[in-house]
């Protein structure tokens, strides 16, 4: 015989009211609310990349040169991973580049681009800009879902982490420029003061509610931004246009063995110029060309400080002072007075003209034993091989993108080439004795310190 079990049933109407509750922290944005956000943050770190690229030339301390474009390219990294997630946000929508209501907010980070002194410009870095963005990180990740919104979770925590080092560091050099020109300290607090209180006013960098929409000005005391002919240099070295004798002087050995590491260590070294001259190209063409030129660009810069810093540290290794060193300034020089385009063109000329060499000289530090050397070279030659992609791919942009104002990549190269000759062939009799007297003084002193050694 079957048995019937009966199950009770709720009416209907019961179930239709009953809910589970939802009141759970992590759901405080929503996709779209979050991808708001995450826009803001790009501007904001956009602004940041192209003011600090643009400061190069001006800065005197190698140091900070070589530095600040490491933290640019780690918030160029930030700012390309906040835009790709917001493309993943509001897909299939790829549209980004409007500011839109965030203009004021990322206009107030782009002043520090014409603050009155490098002191005020590394102080409003360290006490308003980034802690700015580091808050905003801080209360975002404090909110944001680490599921849901995970793959944000991720870079944003790196994020913030460098942010932090970055504060500690530019603090640093801040004070440091601040007691070297006293001078400019009232300057600098009242410029900072007004920077912050402009922030302040636009409500911060903010997570929820949109910047106040205002017409913003630069803080008083601002300087009109431009390009300096004569790049800062550290006082700390041996000041000159041209830094090695062979530059001017073709009967001067480019040399081997230990001539060759003297010659590699002090051409890495001067590659300060295409530190200073990527900073210039980043900037100048941030508004011209897509986002993924600012984000080469940083990198590019980045690279070259870190070829700077090989020379640096192989020199001082090996004991030589600073004062013995020569920091030139012709290849800079040769650009003035010209499109930037040129500049352009001349990191992507000297990129391309001594590519070639650096496997055998790399080979001839392997045999003789100098391992840096060749460790540096080595990387170096990787590091050109990208460059020089990125100087054919821009170039070409922007020849496209404005054909009556820039020519072909070819005919940049070689009036390049010809701005260089130009420089050299101004070399008088004095420059030429001098660098070739603090040469031969290098040499000498580097065969003392091989025979200590």
């Amino acid at each position: 015989m079957l048995s019937l079990v009966f199950i009770w049933l709720p009416p209907l109407m019961s179930l239709r009211n009953a809910y589970l509750k939802a009141d759970q922290p992590r759901a405080r944005w929503k996709r779209l609310d979050t991808a708001q956000i995450l826009k803001r943050f790009y501007f904001c770190e956009r602004s940041l990349v192209i003011s600090c690229s643009a400061w190069l030339p001006d800065i005197q301390s190698l140091e900070v040169k070589t530095m600040l474009p490491y933290f640019s390219w780690q918030n160029a990294k930030t700012a390309n991973d906040l835009r790709e997630r917001v493309f993943e946000l509001r897909f299939p929508s790829r549209l980004l580049e409007e500011q839109g209501a965030d203009r004021p907010l990322a206009t107030a980070f782009s002043f520090l681009l014409q603050a009155p002194s490098a002191g005020a410009f590394l102080e409003g870095l360290a006490q308003v800009a980034l802690p700015a963005l580091r808050d905003a990180y801080d209360e975002f990740l404090r909110h944001a879902d680490p599921l849901a919104d995970a793959p944000t979770y991720r870079f944003l925590e790196l994020g913030l982490a460098e942010k932090r080092k970055q504060i500690a560091t530019i603090s640093q050099w801040a004070t440091g420029e601040l007691q070297q020109n006293p001078n400019e300290r009232t300057m600098t607090e009242r410029w900072v003061s007004s920077l912050a209180g402009l922030l302040a006013e636009l409500g911060g960098v903010g997570t929820d509610e949109a910047p106040l929409s205002l017409d913003v000005v630069p803080p008083p005391d601002s300087r009109l931004a431009a390009i300096p002919t004569k790049p800062a240099r550290d006082p700390r070295y041996w000041p000159c246009r041209f830094y090695w004798p062979d530059v001017i002087d073709p009967q001067f050995p480019y040399g081997e063995g230990l001539m060759l590491q003297l010659r590699s260590a002090v051409s890495h070294l001067n590659e300060v110029w295409a530190v200073e001259t990527g900073g210039i190209i980043l900037s100048e063409f941030a508004d011209d060309l897509p986002w993924e030129w600012i984000h080469d660009a940083a990198r590019w810069t980045y690279d070259e400080a870190r070829h700077c810093r090989m020379g640096m540290e192989r020199l001082a290794a090996w004991g030589f002072d600073r004062s013995e060193i020569p920091l030139g300034s012709y290849i800079y020089e040769s650009a003035n007075g010209e499109d930037p385009i040129y500049r352009l063109g001349m990191l992507y000329f000297f990129e391309t003209k001594n590519i070639g060499r650096k496997p055998e000289r790399t080979a001839a530090f392997r045999q003789i034993g100098d391992e840096a050397s060749e460790h540096d070279m080595d990387f170096d030659w990787a590091d050109e091989t990208i460059h020089a992609t990125y100087g054919n791919r821009w170039l070409k942009a922007l020849h496209e993108a404005h054909p009556e104002r820039v020519p072909p990549p070819e005919r940049v190269r070689k009036h390049c080439e010809k701005l260089v000759q130009t420089m050299i062939q101004s070399a008088s009799l004095q420059e030429k004795t001098a660098i070739t007297e603090r040469a031969q003084a290098l040499i000498d002193r580097g065969k003392q310190l091989a025979n200590n050694g």
